[in-house]
């Protein structure tokens, strides 16, 4: 394949000053990491400004998200969550032991909060909802996500993934402080993989009330974390202005992108992630065609990095044969936040 589209990286490498940090701290890779890792933890929560007892990391949100689902697994235990939905998902579900109850999206490609709240029984183990959603880009309100944790038991722990908030609108964002503060079974995951561009580094992290961290943290394995995890991380929190430029340029080419795609009768929904959900039953085999490599659905439908202004072109080319350059615009700052495909992302340095 010419092009690799199908896993949502950033095509771009780490950031400049990230990828100095990192180079200097891998030095020391013969030696091995904390046991248990301490500091990571620490690093994340001073910056996020909870406790180190609220966050716990992983290899990557993937590893955390396995983490979770083995602490709460059990016989007959139920999984609940949309679907489609990040395809790791059902796999580690099935790894843990627990059942899929996978609840379609709607129409427009948005998960449906209240039919998976009415899913929720007396086997059910565990939720995941994910804002941005993967692999559609839509985002669920506020408000409506509020709801949505009001009605689901207690008991029942709630995965928040928000692998790539960084590319939400200021609108959009919502206090993660107030949800696990109101919600003590929600457990708000994130990544480096995605808008840092960090993905074969392999950090993640979760954090959520003292309590349901501890159980989780059971699971953690010895010697997990690389030490060279923590300086990637520091370095990441200090480059909030090289984030921003390069999740500004990525902004831009995705829109630029479904405009021209929609231009040419595709019906993509507005995204919030690096990527886009093309829908149509012949989507990913055209792609494949032209020597895309893109996430396939059993409908057709695929879904595609965006960000690279080549890559960009051969997908175009794809469906027109004339590749013609996307053109690049940027979303003036202070955009109406009532664009929901063109708002300005701001969710960087946090």
């Amino acid at each position: 394949m010419e092009f690799d589209l199908a896993l949502s990286e950033n095509p771009f490498p780490p950031l400049p000053s990230v990828l100095a940090v990192v180079n200097e701290a891998i030095r020391d890779a013969n030696r091995y990491p904390e046991f248990l890792p301490r500091r990571l933890p620490a690093v994340i929560a001073a910056h996020l400004g909870v406790d180190a007892d609220q966050v716990v990391v992983g290899a990557g949100a993937t590893g955390v998200a396995s983490q979770i689902m083995q602490a709460v697994a059990g016989p007959g235990r139920r999984m609940v969550l949309a679907t489609p939905t990040f395809d790791g998902y059902p796999i580690m579900a099935a790894m843990a032991g627990l059942d899929v109850v996978a609840v379609p999206l709607d129409s427009n490609g948005r998960q449906r909060p209240a039919a998976m709240a009415r899913a929720v029984d007396d086997r059910t183990a565990l939720i995941a909802i994910c804002r941005p959603h993967n692999p559609t880009g839509t985002v669920v309100p506020a408000a409506e996500l509020k709801s949505f944790l009001f009605g689901v038991p207690r008991h029942v722990p709630v995965i928040l993934d928000e692998a790539y908030v960084e590319f939400l609108a200021e609108a959009e964002t919502v206090d993660p402080h107030e949800l696990i503060a109101r919600f003590p079974n929600l457990l708000v995951l994130r990544t480096f993989s995605k808008a840092y561009g960090l993905a074969g580094l392999r950090i993640g992290y979760a954090f959520g009330a003292p309590e349901l961290v501890a159980r989780v943290r059971r699971l953690q394995l010895p010697f997990g974390m690389p030490d060279y995890a923590v300086a990637a991380v520091r370095a990441c929190y200090a480059a909030s202005a090289e984030l921003a430029e390069r999740i500004a340029d990525i902004t831009a080419e995705r829109e630029s992108l479904r405009a021209a795609l929609r231009h040419r009768g595709l019906a993509v929904p507005c995204s919030r992630g690096n990527f886009l959900y093309l829908p149509g039953p012949a989507v990913h085999a055209t792609l494949a065609g032209a020597g895309i490599a893109a996430k396939g659905y059993p409908d057709g439908s695929a879904r595609i990095a965006v960000g690279d202004p080549r890559a960009d072109a051969a997908v175009l080319h794809a469906f027109d044969g004339r590749g013609e350059p996307v053109p690049r615009r940027r979303p003036p700052s202070g955009q109406a936040a009532g664009d929901r495909c063109t708002g300005y992302p701001v969710g960087v340095g946090r």
